[in-house]
């Protein structure tokens, strides 16, 4: 599994990688769905949200 941290680790650390990172982020963990929102669009963003944190997660692993 360290072969694959790394990678995330290499391939975000470039300035492309960053701003790929920022704009992830940006629409996932910083998005806010209103008191609307149905169940599925919930979930959806909560997997989306999941899915960033673990590649922040790996990245961070890799360093």
């Amino acid at each position: 599994m360290k072969d694959i941290e790394q990678n995330y680790a290499r391939t975000f650390s470039t300035a492309a990688g960053a701003a790929v990172m920022r704009h992830l982020r940006q629409i996932t963990i910083e998005r806010v769905l209103g008191a609307n929102a149905t169940d599925a669009e919930l979930r959806g963003l909560e997997a989306q949200r999941a899915l960033v944190h673990q590649i922040e997660n790996l990245i961070e692993r890799g360093k």
